[in-house]
């Protein structure tokens, strides 16, 4: 049970980097058509909005897996 934990918790790590990565605003998806942002808020659209969710639920995911390998430790 311990390597299932540990190898989930290493997959969704490189996951949770990844996708935040690609929203860095340098590098980003949005800086690939060349757009300018310009200002402080923008709205996301589209992969944008697929990528922020994805992230959300990869941290949620990441935070449920850390508890559940300090629990099974005891």
């Amino acid at each position: 049970m311990s390597n299932f934990l540990d190898i989930a918790l290493i997959i969704t790590s490189v996951g949770l980097i990844l996708s935040v990565i690609l929203q860095s605003k340098g590098a980003g998806l949005g800086g690939l058509t060349g757009a300018d942002t310009g200002g402080v808020f923008t709205a996301r659209r589209g992969i944008e909005r697929v990528l922020f969710w994805v992230t959300i639920a990869l941290s949620a995911v990441f935070f449920a897996l850390v508890i559940a390998i300090i629990i099974a430790g005891k």
